[in-house]
């Protein structure tokens, strides 16, 4: 099958190697497209993508003024080949585990209908980016978190939840995420860990005051959708929120 992964680059010179040498590890597993939207980075970025491509044609990279992860994403989405059959996403500084593909891309040979599936995701504090694989004796944390490298999904579920909502700065992929499980796809939840999730200090996430603001804000929109569209699904029990609320390590 052939798969896109979707990667928004923004001044990740110190990562983004690592990132896409944890996707190209897997081509045995599917027939890979990875399509990096560099968002303006002052920092070499995009050289650090370009030595990657001469060995490795899957990487494409598109550039763009710095207009935001959201409408990076979007970019991403618009740039999909008529070929492509699947569709994932991982964040320039985070890891894609060896096998991840292969065990998760099973499940959608095993059932045509299958939409979506989505897996665990581990927090880890310290990543080695020669082995690509959590540092021994680092602090980490595996939940079934609310994070877009988590899903792989069907062509057919992304034209139907369409993109991103440009509107928000960051939530956009909690957004998302219950866009998607509201539409009722068929979806299953392996087991698979689907990334190492690198914790550090220029994580978006390190904004407390707005990522929680635009984290109430999704859900708020998500319980408007619902009360006005009985017909949507609810998304109880597919998130470990409480256990996210641990995390201590950084």
């Amino acid at each position: 099958m052939k798969l896109s992964v979707i990667m928004p680059v923004y001044n990740r010179e110190r990562y983004v190697v690592s990132a896409l040498r944890s996707l190209v590890r897997q081509q045995d597993a599917a027939d890979l497209d990875i399509i990096v939207i560099d968002d303006g980075s002052t920092d070499g970025s995009p050289e650090a993508v370009r030595s990657m491509m001469a060995e490795n044609p899957c990487i494409r990279l598109f550039r763009q003024e710095n207009m935001g992860v959201t409408r990076a994403r979007n970019a991403g989405l618009r740039l999909l080949t008529p070929e492509t059959e699947l569709v994932s996403f991982l964040d320039s500084d985070d890891v894609s585990p060896a096998g991840r593909f292969k065990a998760d891309i099973a499940c959608f040979d095993a059932d045509p209908a299958l939409e979506l599936t989505y897996s665990l995701m581990m927090m880890v504090e310290h990543i080695d980016d020669d082995l690509l694989e959590p540092c021994p004796g680092s602090h980490f944390m595996t939940v079934r978190g609310i994070h877009l490298s988590s899903g792989i999904f069907s062509r057919k579920l992304i034209e139907r939840i369409g993109g991103f909502d440009e509107a928000f700065g960051q939530a956009e992929d909690t957004d998302y995420l219950l866009r998607t499980f509201e539409s009722g796809p068929r979806f299953v939840l392996p087991d698979t860990v689907s990334l190492y999730y690198r914790r550090h200090p220029g994580n978006m996430t390190k904004q407390v005051d707005t990522s929680l603001r635009e984290f109430l804000r999704a859900i708020h929109k998500s319980m408007k959708r619902r009360k006005a569209d009985p017909s949507l699904r609810g998304i109880e029990g597919i998130f470990d929120v409480k256990e996210l609320a641990n995390w201590r390590f950084m």
